[in-house]
């Protein structure tokens, strides 16, 4: 089955990039693998699934110690302070990168990071994420980091079953990126966006990373 779902979602992938003018090799696919159980992550693997994204930290420490350490992980959930120390351990990715503490946090702990910062480009109350504003007040002070590497940036768009509505929001994040880069002298060239509901218009906006799990792994409780 997964690797059905597997075939399914790269055809879509590829057919998004073509679409867009892009190669499919330009889009990373992270897997999902939330409430997804370590046989199932490794049957994704054997598939030649690489990139993996856990949302808490908990339960990623559990999966990804039963698993190859070839594979890449994603942190894409909200981090805790508290649990910033498991992180370097675990992840190669760190996607939910929202305020000065965490970036502070994570650069103190000494080891190599790749971050990406959440931005709330769509004014939701439920979801996490930095403003703008906020984005910016943490750049200003990336030079200073030795450790951790601003990589790009991440969004999440709002749930909706015409994805349509939400390429704005896609589009916003792209530009914001190009935005910042020359703002603050950085070349930053990763874009998070995109999961299982819209990804296909996320790749045509640019993104690099797209997050995927219910269309992989599918429905879970």
């Amino acid at each position: 089955m997964i690797s059905d779902n597997l075939e399914s979602v790269r055809d879509r992938i590829s057919r998004a990039s073509l679409k867009a003018g892009r190669r499919a090799d330009e889009v990373k696919l992270v897997a999902v693998s939330k409430k997804v159980d370590a046989d199932s992550v490794r049957s994704a693997a054997a598939a030649g699934v690489r990139n993996f994204g856990e949302n808490y930290i908990q339960e990623a420490r559990a999966k990804i110690e039963m698993l190859p350490d070839t594979l890449c992980w994603h942190m894409i959930g909200h981090l805790q302070m508290n649990k910033i120390k498991y992180v370097p351990r675990l992840f190669h990715y760190v996607h939910s990168v929202d305020r000065q503490e965490l970036v502070d946090g994570l650069e103190k702990l000494g080891k190599p990071l790749r971050l990406l910062f959440e931005v709330n480009l769509s004014g939701e109350p439920q979801k996490h994420g930095t403003t703008v504003d906020g984005l910016k007040r943490m750049l200003e002070n990336v030079g200073s980091l030795t450790s951790v590497k601003p990589v790009g940036l991440m969004t999440m768009a709002p749930y909706t079953d015409k994805p349509e509505d939400v390429r704005s929001v896609f589009a916003d994040l792209r530009k914001l990126l190009g935005q910042v880069n020359r703002q603050f002298s950085l070349e930053m060239t990763e874009l998070s966006m995109g999961m299982s509901s819209d990804f296909e218009v996320a790749i045509e906006e640019g993104a690099t990373m797209v997050r995927i799990g219910t269309a992989l792994f599918g429905e879970r409780s």
